[in-house]
C-alpha cells in the first residue's frame, strides 16, 4: 500500500491567507480509478481512459479547490439572488461608487498577451467531442475554445470523455475514425489553434461527484481536471493554461476565479500568472464592472469578449418584471442597437486602456448546402458581422463553423494586418449608464418571431436532454444562450401581455397553443421516431417558462436533473 504524503500548505490570496491540509500521495499519475479519497463520491460509473482523468491525485487536487472555495461561491451566488430583488424593485444597474479609484486610476495594466495568444485574430467555438476538437484545431482559426458550457449539454459522459479528448490533443496524440473508416487526424505542420478552455459556470454543479456530501461545482471540476493534467505538459509545449469564464455577475466573482487560479498554481508548483483567463461580458451587471473585472484578474488577464447572445439574454432576464424593457423580436436585436452598441463601444475601450484584447462576438451562420443564393446571403452577413467588428477596434472574433474561418480571416487580415489593435485606444468613447440601457429603436414582435422562438426553444431543449449542446437550427448554430433567449422573450411578452404587429394580444394560453401546434408539426415530421426522441420531456419543461410566472434563473439547470445518470440518481 502506498502511504500518501501529508503535506501544509500555506497560500496567500488577496485580502486572506489559506492554511489547509493536503493527502497529495508520492505515487506516480495512476492509470486505475480508485474512490477512496476520503470524503469523495463519484457516483457515475468511470471507464477506460477516463479513469486516468480521475485518478487518486487528480481527485485529490480538484475536492481541495472545492473545499477551500465552494463556500464563497455559494456566498456570491445568494448575491446574485439580493440583487435581483434590488431589480425587481427598480434599482437600475451604475457603475459602481466604491470602485470608482480603480477606474479612475489611469497606471494600472493588465499582463502582457501570454504566447500563443498574442494574435487572436479569429477562435473558433464548439464542443469538447473529439471529432470536433481535432477539427477545430485542424481549421486555420488563430485559437480554439474547447467549450464545457453552452454548447456541451453536461452529460457525464460528455464531461469525461472531453477532459479525455483534450488531454490528448494538448499532447498531440488525437485521432479518430467515424463509422464509415474516415479517419481524422491533428495536423502536424505546428499550425494547430490555440487551445482555449470553457469551464461550466459558477451557478452549476456537477451532481455525478460530491465532496462531503455535497455537489461539486462544475466551474471548479472542469477547471481542475484540465489544468491538474494539462499545465505543465502545456507549458512545456511553449504555451500555458488559457481558459474563457463564463456568466460572471461581478467583479467579486472574478476575483473568486483569480483566488482558484492562484490557489491551484502554487499547489502544483506553477508560477503564478502563467494561467490566463478571458472574461465573457454576458450579462448586463458584468458590463457596468468590466474594469474593475480586468483588475481582478490583472495578473491572470487575457481580455474580455462581447458574448452577445448570453448578453441579450441577461438584458431581458435582470430587466423582465419592467414593461419598459420589452424586446422586439430577436432578430431585431441586432449589434447596431442603442444598448448593444454602446456595449461593444465600451468594451473595446476598456480592454486596450488595459491592455489586453477585446475580442468580437460569435457568428453563429452555418454554410447552407444546395442553395447558393441563400449561402451566399447568409455569408455577406458574416462578412458584414466582421466588417463591424474589426473597424470597431476588436483584436478578434468567434465562428461556429470551420468553413467560417476563411471569410472571418480575409477581413481581419485585410484590416487588421498586426497582430491586434490594442493600441486603438478608442479615447472619443463616452458610455453613460443609460446608455448600457437605451432600447430605443425599432422592432415589432411578430407571430413569426413567437413561432420561431418556439422551435428553437423546443428544438434546443429536445437535442440538450439527448446529450448534444451544439445545435443548427434554421441555418444558424444555436447553443444554450439563444434557446435562453427564446424562452426568456416568451416569458416577457406574457407577463406583459404584449401585442403582436399582427394585433394578437400574447397571453400564456395562446403561447400555449403555439407551443401545441409547433410540437404536432414536428410530430407529423418525424412520425413513429417521435417516440424515441425527447419532445414530450422538452415541451413539458418548455409549458413551464413561457407563461409569465415561474421562470427558472437557467434552462442548464431546470434541465440537468433530468441527464444526470441513473446511478447518480439512485444515490442522491
Amino acid at each position: 500500500m502506498i502511504q500518501p504524503r501529508i503535506n501544509i500548505f500555506r497560500f496567500k490570496t488577496r485580502g486572506s491567507v489559506l492554511l489547509f491540509r493536503s493527502n497529495m500521495s508520492v505515487q506516480s499519475h495512476s492509470s486505475q480509478f480508485k474512490s477512496n479519497i476520503p470524503g469523495v463520491a463519484v457516483l457515475a460509473p468511470v471507464t477506460g481512459a477516463q479513469t486516468e482523468i480521475l485518478s487518486p491525485q487528480a481527485l485529490q487536487f480538484t475536492a481541495t479547490l472545492q473545499r477551500i472555495f465552494n463556500p464563497t461561491r455559494k456566498t456570491l451566488l445568494q448575491k446574485r439572488v439580493y440583487r435581483q430583488q434590488e431589480l425587481d424593485r427598480g434599482v437600475l444597474p451604475d457603475f459602481l461608487p466604491e470602485t470608482a479609484h480603480i477606474r479612475n486610476d489611469p497606471t494600472w495594466r493588465a499582463a502582457a498577451p501570454a504566447p500563443g495568444l498574442q494574435d487572436r485574430r479569429v477562435e473558433i467555438t464548439g464542443p469538447v467531442d473529439r471529432k470536433m476538437v481535432i477539427n477545430a484545431l485542424n481549421s486555420g482559426s488563430s485559437t480554439f475554445m474547447a467549450d464545457f458550457e453552452d454548447s456541451s449539454a453536461p452529460v457525464w459522459e460528455n464531461m469525461l470523455s472531453g477532459q479525455v479528448n483534450l488531454r490528448d490533443a494538448v499532447r498531440e496524440d488525437i485521432s479518430f475514425t467515424n463509422p464509415n473508416g474516415k479517419k481524422y487526424e491533428l495536423r502536424k505542420d505546428g499550425k494547430a489553434a490555440t487551445l482555449l478552455v470553457r469551464p461550466r459556470g459558477w451557478h452549476m454543479v456537477e451532481k455525478h461527484v460530491l465532496v462531503d456530501g455535497e455537489p461539486m461545482s462544475a466551474s471548479i471540476f472542469d477547471f481542475a481536471l484540465y489544468f491538474f493534467h494539462n499545465a505543465k505538459e502545456l507549458i512545456k509545449r511553449g504555451k500555458g493554461p488559457y481558459f474563457y469564464l463564463p456568466k460572471m455577475e461581478s467583479h467579486l466573482e472574478a476575483r473568486l476565479w483569480n483566488d482558484v487560479f492562484n490557489v491551484a498554481q502554487d499547489m502544483l508548483n506553477i508560477p503564478r500568472g502563467t494561467i490566463r483567463g478571458t472574461v465573457l461580458i454576458e450579462t448586463i451587471l458584468a458590463a457596468y464592472e468590466m474594469e474593475e473585472i480586468i483588475y481582478e484578474l490583472r495578473d491572470h488577464s487575457s481580455g474580455l469578449n462581447c458574448g452577445r447572445w448570453d448578453y441579450i439574454f441577461s438584458f431581458i432576464k435582470k430587466f423582465r418584471q419592467h414593461p419598459q424593457f420589452v424586446l422586439p423580436d430577436r432578430s431585431a436585436v441586432t449589434m447596431t442597437v442603442p444598448f448593444m452598441d454602446a456595449y461593444v463601444r465600451l468594451l473595446i475601450q476598456t480592454c486596450h486602456k488595459r491592455g489586453v484584447h477585446a475580442m468580437g462576438g460569435m457568428a453563429a451562420q452555418i454554410p447552407i448546402k444546395n442553395d447558393p443564393k441563400a449561402n451566399e446571403a447568409a455569408m455577406a452577413k458574416v462578412r458584414a458581422d466582421k466588417l463591424r467588428e474589426v473597424t470597431a477596434g476588436h483584436d478578434g472574433t468567434w465562428v461556429a463553423h470551420p468553413d467560417l474561418v476563411k471569410i472571418a480571416l480575409e477581413i481581419f487580415n485585410e484590416h487588421m494586418p498586426q497582430p491586434n489593435q490594442i493600441h486603438v485606444r478608442r479615447d472619443d468613447v463616452v458610455v453613460k449608464n443609460t446608455d448600457l440601457l437605451d432600447i430605443n429603436f425599432k422592432g415589432s414582435i411578430t407571430e413569426k418571431g413567437i413561432r420561431d422562438n418556439i422551435q428553437i426553444g423546443l428544438a434546443y431543449m429536445e437535442s440538450w436532454l439527448r446529450g448534444v449542446g451544439c445545435v443548427p437550427i434554421h441555418f444558424l448554430m444555436e447553443d444554450a444562450a439563444t434557446a435562453e433567449i427564446s424562452r426568456s422573450q416568451l416569458w416577457q411578452w406574457a407577463r406583459h401581455q404584449a401585442t403582436t404587429a399582427e394585433g394578437i394580444k400574447i397571453t400564456p394560453k395562446y403561447l400555449l397553443q403555439v407551443l401545441d401546434e409547433e410540437t404536432d408539426k414536428i410530430r407529423q415530421q418525424l412520425g413513429s421516431k417521435y417516440g424515441n426522441s425527447k419532445y414530450e420531456a422538452a415541451k413539458k419543461a418548455f409549458a413551464t417558462q413561457v407563461t409569465g410566472e415561474r421562470y427558472d434563473d437557467f434552462l442548464t439547470t431546470l434541465l440537468y436533473d433530468e441527464i444526470v445518470s441513473v446511478q447518480s440518481k439512485a444515490r442522491l
